[in-house]
């Protein structure tokens, strides 16, 4: 069973079949075969010695569907970019002259879904390895495994990083080079609590700050500042 933990390395899906094509349930698949195998392991454990030994597997299965939710979100139109994770920010901090960095931290009780900043097509997908240090370190933003992900979309480029935590070592990208995708669309999913950075060019005003908390796909974290603004934005 692919539980955090189980393995000492972070493993990288990239362009794998889609895992959220739910819209009933609204679940990651992959939360709800969790649950399930919790349940039954559960349900053998209360036949065997009684219904007590089974409840901390019930809660694991109710843990598995919280961690695997996937709510649609309402995305923001206009020269924006949205959040592309759920989370609290962590930190908004130069990254090089010409670079600012929104990062996000997802505790365990976030949902991991993950979503395009911007709409554009994706140039570049780049695994690097490394170290699993506290996704809430700030050196973990170049120091721990990671999936950087390169996308340009009106003119702009913009990068955003899927970084491996102490506890998620599961990281899963459904694009691939060259695919197009809408402002908010799903990219990929990370197990279980971490972390995602965006690097911004000049061009962008942040508005977020460290502390707030962000949605994925809804809150916007940054504006296009050499593009006229919708009508009240």
């Amino acid at each position: 069973m692919d539980i955090a933990g189980a393995v000492p390395f972070c493993r990288v899906t990239v362009n794998a079949e889609p895992v959220w094509e739910n819209s009933v349930l609204r679940f990651v698949p992959t939360g709800i075969y969790y649950a399930l195998a919790f349940l039954a392991g559960a349900g053998v454990l209360a036949w065997l010695a009684g219904p007590w030994f089974g409840l901390p597997l019930v809660l694991l299965a109710i843990f598995c569907l919280n961690f695997f939710r996937d709510p649609d979100r309402e995305v923001p139109e206009g020269p924006v970019a949205v959040s592309p994770a759920d989370g609290r920010v962590l930190a908004v901090a130069p990254e090089s002259p010409k670079r600012t960095r929104v990062s996000i931290f997802l505790n365990v009780f976030d949902v991991h879904v993950n979503r395009t900043p911007i709409g554009g097509r994706i140039d570049k997908v780049e695994y690097k390895t490394g170290r699993f240090l506290v996704a809430s370190k700030e050196a973990c933003s170049t120091d721990n495994e990671q999936n950087v992900v390169t996308i340009t979309g009106d003119g702009v480029t913009i990068v955003f990083k899927q970084i491996a935590g102490l506890i998620a070592r599961r990281i899963i990208f459904t694009k691939q080079p060259g695919d197009t995708v809408a402002a908010g669309e799903r990219i990929g999913l990370m197990r279980f609590g971490s972390r995602m950075d965006v690097l911004f060019g000049p061009e962008w005003e942040i508005l977020v700050r460290a502390g707030q908390r962000v949605v994925a796909g809804s809150t916007v974290i940054a504006r296009r500042t050499d593009r006229e603004q919708p009508h009240g934005a």
